[in-house]
């Protein structure tokens, strides 16, 4: 004859059986997790490239109500050509002028550049947007 308890666990699913089937989906999907985790940090942090392209912003300078140059670095390997595309802001972080220069290979890994832009109103900052290798 059974206790009310027993009846209890047995009606709620608190028996041997399931406490085992429990802790055994609690072991495997940790065993998964771990994998995943492992796999993930083997993919993203070890077979990554190294970056071969890097760019800094330097400064600005010149600035008319419709112009200023912007000064920034280059990195990348000698021999490499490169885009890059030069933005300057208004007050609003607004575009108010963009261009897109075309940097021939150079035996140089850093270079140091000027570009002037033409803007369409008074800008006060000047930064390079964003390099590619074409």
């Amino acid at each position: 004859m059974s206790t009310p308890q027993q009846r209890l666990d047995e009606r709620y699913g608190r028996t041997p059986d399931a406490e085992r089937r429990t802790r055994a989906a609690m072991i495997v999907a940790g065993v998964v997790f771990a994998i995943v985790f492992t796999a993930w940090v083997v993919w993203g942090g070890l077979s990554g490239t190294n970056a071969e392209l890097e760019t800094r912003e330097l400064g600005y300078a010149n600035i008319t109500d419709n112009s200023i140059d912007v000064r920034w670095e280059v990195s990348v390997a000698p021999g490499t050509a490169v885009s890059c595309a030069v933005q300057a802001l208004n007050e609003s972080f607004g575009i108010v002028g963009w261009k897109v220069v075309d940097l021939p290979p150079s035996s140089e890994r850093t270079r140091v550049l000027v570009e002037s832009l033409r803007t369409a109103e008074r800008p006060v900052t000047g930064l390079p947007y964003r390099c590619w290798l074409p």
